[in-house]
């Protein structure tokens, strides 16, 4: 029973540290550009230069 003493701080410690994180990437633009990496994976653009 001690051990949730513990436990429960440093459960809710990181489920806000996971929020934090999610919010980050929202106002950092990550989710911005959903149609891009597909059209990338299909294209035949190579970018190796020709010998």
């Amino acid at each position: 029973m001690n051990m949730l003493i513990f436990l429960i701080p440093i459960a809710l410690f990181l489920g806000g540290l996971g929020l934090f994180a999610f919010l980050w990437s929202l106002k950092s633009g990550q989710y911005d550009d959903l149609d891009g990496a597909a059209w990338r994976v299909i294209t035949d653009d190579d970018d190796k230069p020709s010998p």
